[in-house]
């Protein structure tokens, strides 16, 4: 299924996020997360996730699209992917 996973947490926080939701999708924005992913890979990646956040101050948005082909995707300005960091 592909999803579409944004988040908005405590500073303290920001970085284990990233880095957790790294390991299982593609980095498209700041805060912004998006890709393929099974349902056992999505169920283990958000369980992870809930061991790092604090639900009384953090969130976690989680889209999921049924059918990605559906989906139209503009991008104005540079577009980041995972090789811009290395470059």
């Amino acid at each position: 299924m592909f999803v579409m996973i944004t988040y908005d947490v405590n500073q303290k926080r920001v970085g284990k996020v990233c880095k957790k939701l790294r390991q299982y999708l593609d980095w498209t924005q700041n805060s912004v997360f998006e890709g393929d992913i099974t349902v056992g890979a999505l169920n283990k990646c958000l369980a992870e996730l809930r061991q790092i956040i604090d639900p009384e101050e953090d969130s976690i948005y989680l889209y999921r699209v049924s059918n990605p082909r559906n989906i139209k995707k503009d991008v104005i300005g540079v577009e980041k992917s995972p090789m811009d960091l290395f470059l």
